[in-house]
């Protein structure tokens, strides 16, 4: 047997920066320090060219434990990457398109999930409070800029869960800087002219043009829409999603607040569209807002109008003064994520337009997993690349099927982006299938049966619930039990809420000290409980 298959794999290059980049060698480093025995050299290069995207401006709450793996102080983050607090999305016009037209899809879980499900009960009374309101305090909460927690909590403790809104520039940049001075990652600085090996057989080198051969037992490609390993050297194949997500532009821009004390946001507000939606956080500093839309919907032309009116409406500022940036993509995911000695992450192993920011998220659970089934030797490696290959095409299919059902539930008639959407023939069929299923049953664990799922019933939950969905169950006989039992939930939900928001600071007050170490513009359409 070849002995590169015997020895240890102890050398690792990752290639391209930005978030994917470095949250992938931070994870490897942090994990295998390279000064202790079963310690991996992790080397870094990237292209002096090349430019973060900067769009993935939220995460989930697991970039809370991410960062606490790779050893970041939160109040460093928060500081260096004028970030923010997230609770969930809040989202606008998706039904109806009608100014009440509003839910929440908060991070925290309903009450009583997944034991108990209150679901047909609340639907008694849906006319008087809405499924988000009914079994979580968060939708309340975000409506007052409120904070997730107090001054006394912990680091990356929680009273309501929570993720957060960054500077994705000002992200890379400090995982970059963390990662070189703390964790002894070797960056290189220099372009990959050339790659040692034929595409059947492994990478052996790269060539770099000031740097000579750069050697690994491992490459991760993390060189985003370009591909530079896994497509252009491997030939790895691409699965277009566009038959099933339409969205394939977006523009972006950053936009000040109209004052520098400006109330920050608790959630990424997402308001639909003719032909797509706008999404619009709050940093400290400033907002980060965007339209993504479909081309073949609607031309540049008219989503810049569109983005221009938006910018009008709900900010303080002259749209005119904005030249957003237009980002162009192809949603979808490789065949392969992992092929022979080389590994995918980020926009090279795949990308789907950012509702829900999955994109981070996705890079996170890549990153995970090669870090905690990082193959011992060669000969393991085809093994580990199999159960990889398999656990995220599962995963890039359930982000497919939970952001199309945000489409498939809507009820708007005013353009034909939202008919097509609907249409049958654009609905994937597992989708459908759950569908049929919950309108006689509350989604649940058993329809998810991945320990680590992507999205959990909980999110499905709160986006079928909050548009409009009904489940019909069939009726058991210890209904009013268990009706007894949710509505114990319910007003445990309302006295949890009533404290809350006594006790919570607002998002500006917190992030205000919290940044100096451990201890939104009008809208016309807000919440009539707003402040």
């Amino acid at each position: 047997m070849d002995n590169r298959h015997t020895h240890s794999i102890r050398n690792i290059v990752i290639v391209g920066g930005g978030s994917a980049g470095w949250i992938t060698a931070g994870l490897l480093a942090s994990a295998y320090p390279p000064a202790s025995d079963n310690g991996i050299r992790v080397t870094l290069i990237e292209s002096p060219d090349v430019r973060t995207i900067g769009v993935g401006e939220g995460t989930w709450p697991t970039m809370r434990a991410t960062l606490q793996k790779i050893g970041l102080p939160e109040h460093e983050f928060l500081r260096t990457c004028s970030a923010s607090l997230k609770q969930g999305t809040r989202f606008r016009g998706w039904v109806t398109g009608a100014c009440d037209d509003v839910y929440y899809h908060p991070f925290s879980v309903p009450a009583g999930y997944p034991g108990t499900s209150i679901v047909p009960f609340w639907q008694e009374h849906r006319d008087k409070v809405s499924f988000a309101n009914a079994v979580t305090a968060q939708g309340r909460v975000c409506d007052r800029r409120l904070a997730p927690k107090q001054s006394s909590t912990p680091e990356y403790a929680h009273v309501l869960n929570y993720g957060y809104h960054l500077d994705a520039g000002k992200f890379a940049a400090l995982l970059k800087q963390h990662c070189i001075e703390t964790l002894k990652v070797r960056h290189v600085i220099d372009h990959v002219t050339a790659i040692a090996g034929s595409p059947d057989e492994d990478i052996r080198a790269l060539q770099t043009a000031r740097n000579g051969e750069l050697e690994a037992d491992l490459f991760v490609d993390c060189t985003g829409q370009a591909a530079l390993l896994i497509g252009r050297h491997y030939g790895v194949g691409y699965v277009g999603k566009d038959q099933v997500l339409f969205n394939d532009r977006a523009l972006a821009a950053q936009v000040p607040y109209a004052d520098p004390m400006s109330p920050i946001e608790s959630q990424t507000n997402s308001t639909a569209q003719d032909g797509g939606w706008v999404w619009d956080i709050g940093l400290t500093s400033r907002r980060g807002i965007g339209y993504v839309y479909s081309s073949r919907h609607s031309s540049d032309e008219h989503a810049r109008g569109v983005f221009r009116k938006y910018l009008e409406a709900h900010t303080a500022i002259d749209p005119n003064t904005v030249e957003p940036r237009q980002l162009v993509f192809e949603p979808g995911y490789r065949e392969r994520f992992w092929h022979r000695n080389c590994v995918a992450v980020g926009m090279s192993a795949g990308f789907i337009e950012p509702l829900e920011a999955s994109a981070l998220v996705m890079i996170e659970l890549a990153a995970g997993m090669i870090t905690d089934e990082l193959p011992a030797t060669r000969a393991s490696m085809d093994l580990v690349a199999r159960r990889f290959n398999d656990r995220f095409h599962y995963r890039w299919e359930r982000i497919i099927d939970f952001l199309k059902l945000h489409y498939v539930l809507s009820r708007r008639q005013d353009s034909a982006y939202w008919l097509d959407n609907r249409s049958a023939d654009s609905i994937p069929a597992r989708l459908q299938e759950l569908l049929e299923l919950w309108q006689h049953q509350t989604p649940g664990p058993r329809d998810f049966p991945q320990i680590d799922e992507i999205f959990s019933a909980a999110s499905y939950q709160y986006v079928l619930y909050g548009m409009g969905f009904e489940t019909r169950p069939r009726p058991r006989a210890n209904a009013e039990a268990e009706r007894a039992r949710a509505h114990d939930l319910f007003r445990d939900v309302e006295r949890i809420g009533h404290r809350l928001l006594r006790q919570l600071p607002d998002n500006r007050s917190l992030l205000s000290g919290t940044a100096s170490g451990p201890a939104a513009g009008h809208d016309r359409c807000a919440p009539a409980s707003a402040t």
